[in-house]
This record gives C-alpha cells, structure tokens and sequence, in this order.
C-alpha cells in the first residue's frame, strides 16, 4: 500500500469511528415508586449488560433509582422499556427520562452505592 492509499484507508477508519461516537446516546433517568429494596438496581444492572450499555444506576435519598446509561439509541429504548416495569416486585408509577448526547466517560455498568 503506497502512503497516500494508506493515508485515504486511515482517514475513512477516522470518520467510521467518529459517526459510531455521534450516533451514542445517553438516557438519565429518575424511576419512582416501589423501585427500592426490590432488586431494581441489580436487574437493570444484568439488562444495561445485556445491552451493552454503559454507565450506573443507585438508590435516591427520596425512594427513586436514578439510572445514567450510555449507549447505542435502540438499546437505550429497550432499557428505558425496562425501566417502565423494573423487576416483577417492584411497582413502577413514573419515569421521568432526560435524553443528551453521549460523553464517553464510563466503562461497563455498574451500581453505585
């Protein structure tokens, strides 16, 4: 491969990767109701790990579970799907979503405490 063919092949790898990067999203999300001591932040955990999706989820000081996930925009829905419902003895009575765009920062998903 002369120079100026690899140089071509690199710049397209750039712009492959840079419109994976734009196409992330990140869903923040407040779930209340009977969402503690019910499992909730272990299932959606395992279902954020399923999707792939990165980022955390922790019990509120008010009784919510507020849950930072980043991801592709068709698996964030799925999650957020989840979240409508929770784990079967949880009692979910409303989601209030905020969508932004991705910033990278996390690796894997885990709970916080």
């Amino acid at each position: 491969m002369s120079g100026g063919s690899y140089a071509l092949w690199l710049r397209l790898e750039m712009k492959d990767a840079f419109a994976i990067i734009i196409r992330m999203k990140r869903l923040e999300a407040s779930i209340y109701g009977y969402v503690q001591g019910v499992f909730f932040r272990e299932t959606t955990r395992r279902e954020a790990q399923r999707l792939q999706l990165a980022g955390w989820v922790r019990n509120e000081a008010d009784g919510s579970v507020k849950v930072v996930a980043e991801g592709a925009p068709d698996t964030l829905e799925e999650l957020q799907r989840f979240l409508h419902r929770g784990p079967s003895a949880a009692r979910v009575e409303r989601v209030e979503a905020d969508w932004q765009e991705a910033t990278g920062e996390f690796s894997g998903f885990r709970v916080r405490h």
